[in-house]
């Protein structure tokens, strides 16, 4: 079967946050959004039709997540990530956020040190700092060719007897980066000399461009699976953040029962009726869709950095190795963050990401979502294409 993503549907009108915050956050609704990370492409059919059937059953009380969901993705992790899990391992979350806060809250006290490795999604330091425990900043270093690594001579200084938590993003949002197993045993080895649980954000792990291929952490070895805590979910792969659910994987028992007080006193429940079968049926039937999005994906990436290699003075794309977001390079310009962002709202009529907001390791950057369809990402490559030639520097 070959998917088409030439077009997507208008979302002005359906309360999507990217559209309906615009005014809010950029001053202006004239700016096309490509800041929140869901995709302006259309959830799977298989997904969809998954859910109509289930509105045909006129009740929709309560439901413990069905085995066959979890299961479903049991099957599609050891498949595709070589990875196995047990039913038992198994927990329902809405969202990777609430499990990480659940994390820092079980396995560290107030005042402990929790690791967040910069630039980051914001909520890795929003939610340590929330939580009343210290934020220890591991920052990212980026090599000459422009990829980020870690620099682990600096975590082992830093770290402490008060070092209870590191948050792991893998793959790396913003930076692009799929991590090696060199790089991730190299944090294994650092986190099992300090007993440092990992809390392992792999939401992006089916979204990995070839060569490159995803590693979770829990697969390293035995010893890694007993520390680690990993988040997984359909929510990115198959745009349906929408159904609020993902999974909370512990295979270690002394970990899980810790998780687990607190996961209790929170009450979780069990997510939406609508969210099951979404879930089970993207994990069942999502495998071709994927890889035709992969390289739809891939198309889109080459074209922004087309254009950015028109204007090597001003912007510089980093080089991605999974995510759709494309991390911006814009310090060439040599103007304020301010000033950046204004640029693109303004002059571009893009609204992006500050790179600022992933910590100030990100200042003179700038996060760009290239999942979208044919047409839109057409009209992104037109409006930044316009602003760059119009502040000059065209290499040809």
């Amino acid at each position: 079967m070959s998917y088409d993503f030439s077009e997507s549907a208008c979302r002005k009108d359906t309360n999507a946050e990217k559209y309906i915050l615009r005014e809010e956050l950029f001053g202006t609704e004239d700016v096309q959004p490509v800041w929140v990370a869901d995709m302006d492409i259309n959830t799977p059919d298989f997904v969809i039709e998954a859910v109509k059937e289930r509105l045909d059953h006129p009740i929709f009380g309560y439901e413990d997540v069905p085995k066959s969901a979890f299961q479903a993705q049991i099957e599609w992790m050891k498949r595709e990530h070589n990875i196995e899990f047990s039913l038992e391992d198994m927990l329902y979350s809405h969202s990777v956020v609430a499990s990480m806060s659940v994390a820092i809250d079980a396995f560290s006290e107030v005042g402990d040190k929790v690791i967040v490795q910069t630039p980051v999604y914001p909520p890795f330091f929003h939610s340590v700092i929330g939580h009343d425990r210290e934020l220890l900043k591991n920052p990212l270093k980026q090599n000459s060719d422009g990829r980020y690594v870690f620099d682990i001579e600096d975590l082992k200084l830093k770290i402490d007897k008060k070092t209870k938590l590191l948050l792991l993003c893998s793959p790396h949002n913003p930076v692009g980066r799929v991590w090696k197993r060199e790089e991730l045993e190299e944090i294994l080895s650092v986190c099992l000399e300090h007993n440092i649980v990992v809390f392992s954000d792999e939401i992006h792990s089916d979204l990995a461009y070839k060569p490159n291929v995803h590693i979770p952490f829990a697969s390293l070895n035995d010893k890694a699976r007993d520390i680690t805590i990993t988040a997984i979910g359909a929510g990115k792969t198959f745009n349906m953040a929408g159904f609020a659910m993902s999974s909370v994987v512990i295979t270690n028992n002394n970990l899980r029962d810790k998780y687990l007080k607190v996961y209790k006193r929170v009450h979780f429940a069990q997510g939406s009726v609508l969210s099951h079968v979404a879930y089970e049926s993207a994990y069942k039937n999502g495998k071709e869709w994927l890889e035709e999005l992969k390289v739809h994906l891939q198309k889109n990436y080459n074209m922004l950095e087309a254009v950015c290699s028109r204007y090597p003075y001003m912007i510089k794309i980093v080089p991605i190795e999974g995510t759709y977001l494309a991390w911006l390079d814009c310090r060439g310009m040599n103007i304020s963050n301010k000033d950046l962002r204004n640029f693109f709202i303004k002059e571009a009529k893009l609204g992006l990401n500050a790179g600022l907001s992933f910590g100030r390791e990100g200042s003179g950057f700038m996060r760009l979502n290239f999942a979208l369809s044919c047409a839109k990402m057409s009209q992104v490559i037109d409006k930044l294409e316009y602003a760059l030639e119009k502040k000059g520097n065209r290499v040809d």
